[in-house]
């Protein structure tokens, strides 16, 4: 299988319009647009019934002590765990394409109310309903896609692996709020093939700063 898009390419920065943050020079972060971005996949096996999508940043630090705190920085040697940011399940095996802004336009405080997608297509819970359980503005429960929003002082850049998995069944065995880990457990069984594509991005000022001009 491949998986391409014409949102960014493999292993470079994802645009700001795709993440749930962007940097800022007087708050360190801004909320953004929050558009998915466009995913097309290709070369599925002909015994593939539907799809799963799912998105992940393994790149989040498993300790909250430095995390978009002044004065300090998350440091690279920080074990690391994973974060998803969409999940998406019983996507129609002709579908190959998932549209820019098809499932995410903006960012709705408590998650989603209304979701986009495929005909037929369910989608599950990311994890910034947890991040949020404590803000009483943003609590809720959140689905569908919500983009990048990595610690303003991470001395890493976070990566971003969206993977299409083509399956065996016409629907994923998950009800309710699934979660990606529940997602990957209950397909595991039934991918026959999958496509994985990385973009990447980073709130840090170190590295985004603009390219010097060509003398």
């Amino acid at each position: 299988m491949k998986l391409t898009s014409s949102s960014f390419q493999h292993d470079q920065p994802i645009p700001e319009k795709f993440a749930f943050g962007a940097p800022d020079p007087v708050l360190h972060i801004r909320l953004t647009d929050n558009h998915n971005p466009q995913l097309q996949w290709s070369d599925a096996p002909a015994q593939t019934r539907s799809f799963a999508l799912i998105c992940v940043d393994p790149d989040v630090p498993t300790k909250p002590d430095d995390v978009n705190k002044e004065g300090r920085s998350v440091p690279a040697s920080l074990p690391r765990t994973d974060f998803y940011h969409w999940v998406m399940v019983d996507i129609p095996s002709q579908t190959t394409e998932i549209k820019a802004s098809e499932c995410s336009k903006g960012i709705v405080a408590g998650g989603k109310k209304e979701l986009g997608g495929p005909t037929g297509s369910r989608q599950g819970v990311n994890d910034y309903t947890g991040w949020f359980a404590g803000d009483a503005d943003m609590k809720g429960t959140y689905k569908g896609y919500d983009g990048p929003c990595p610690p303003w002082n991470d001395d890493i850049v976070h990566h971003y692996n969206f993977t299409v998995y083509a399956l065996d069944c016409a629907k994923a065995p998950v009800d309710g709020d699934f979660t990606g880990p529940q997602v990957l457990q209950a397909i595991r069984p039934h991918i026959l093939a999958q496509a994985t594509l990385t973009g990447t991005y980073s709130n840090n000022p170190k590295f985004n700063k603009p390219k010097p001009l060509d003398k």
